[in-house]
């Protein structure tokens, strides 16, 4: 079955980028944990977990590994990264996992799960909006739901530089766009970030950028190289102002407002989230 959706453009774009990585996933448990705050991955137990988005099943990979005792965890995913995900939740050798490929801003799971999570996908589609409400529509009444986005604030470096870029390389082979452009682009910025994480403490943090390099200054190049592609292999980014997440969140009825939360992340990006109201 052929499945019609605005976003399979940037689905099979990321195809690309999923799909031609070893086994296993590209975070760290550290980096996983810090994207789920104030969730607690140990609060997992038991419960049903829905990703939207899950790419090559990175984050799935993360959370089967710390918390096997999940009751289901299922991933969406629109494009062919879905069989890197395939490749690396059977490598763990558990079997409460599921994934479907499917549009996510259309996918609907009757049964409803405890907690429905998008990470990095938001600012990707087309129609944002609609993939938030995918996220809502999939949880159950009193379970929580979990997003990340890149930010408008603090990212004025990357919408000045690596935009103009990115309208460009997206249209490319992704072998030059991930050989020709991210590679010397993650090699100058490598370099920047590891100069920062040498600087006296909160020095580096001052500068352009300086909180996520100071964060990223933590892993190796072939990660550096990975945000990179991932950056300018996308057709379509978008960065979300605070006050528009804010917007989203006070204007559904569906959502308890005393438990929602918008989290600044490495100083341009956000984290948001919540829980719908009970019975």
């Amino acid at each position: 079955m052929t499945i019609q959706s605005k976003d399979m453009e940037t689905a099979a774009a990321f195809s690309n980028s999923w799909n031609n990585l070893p086994v296993g996933s590209v975070y760290t448990l550290p980096q996983v944990r810090d994207w789920f705050e104030p969730l607690d991955l140990a609060g997992l137990e038991g419960l049903r977990v829905l990703e939207l988005g899950c790419g090559g099943g990175n984050l799935m990979v993360h959370i089967l590994g710390f918390k096997p005792t999940i009751q289901e965890l299922v991933g969406v995913e629109l494009g062919d990264s879905i069989q890197a995900a395939r490749r690396n939740l059977a490598a763990l050798g558990h079997g409460n996992w599921r994934l479907v490929q499917d549009d996510l801003c259309s996918f609907r799971d009757p049964s409803g799960f405890d907690v429905v999570y998008c990470i990095g996908v938001l600012h990707h589609l087309k129609d944002p909006r609609q993939g938030f409400e995918a996220v809502l529509k999939n949880v159950r009444e009193g379970g929580a739901f979990h997003c990340w986005v890149y930010g408008h604030e603090g990212s004025l470096v990357i919408r000045l530089l690596v935009e103009p870029l990115r309208r460009i390389s997206h249209r490319l082979p992704w072998w030059f766009t991930k050989y020709g452009f991210s590679t010397p682009l993650a090699a100058l910025y490598f370099i920047y970030a590891k100069a920062l994480s040498l600087l006296p403490q909160g020095w580096g943090g001052k500068l352009p950028l300086g909180e996520y390099s100071l964060w990223i200054a933590q892993r190796g190049f072939d990660f550096f190289r990975h945000v990179a592609f991932d950056q300018l292999v996308t057709p379509r980014t978008i960065f979300f102002k605070k006050r528009e997440i804010e917007s989203w969140l006070a204007a559904d009825e569906r959502i308890d407002q005393q438990t929602t939360y918008i989290i600044s992340r490495n100083g341009n990006s956000w984290k948001f989230g919540g829980r719908l109201k009970g019975r």
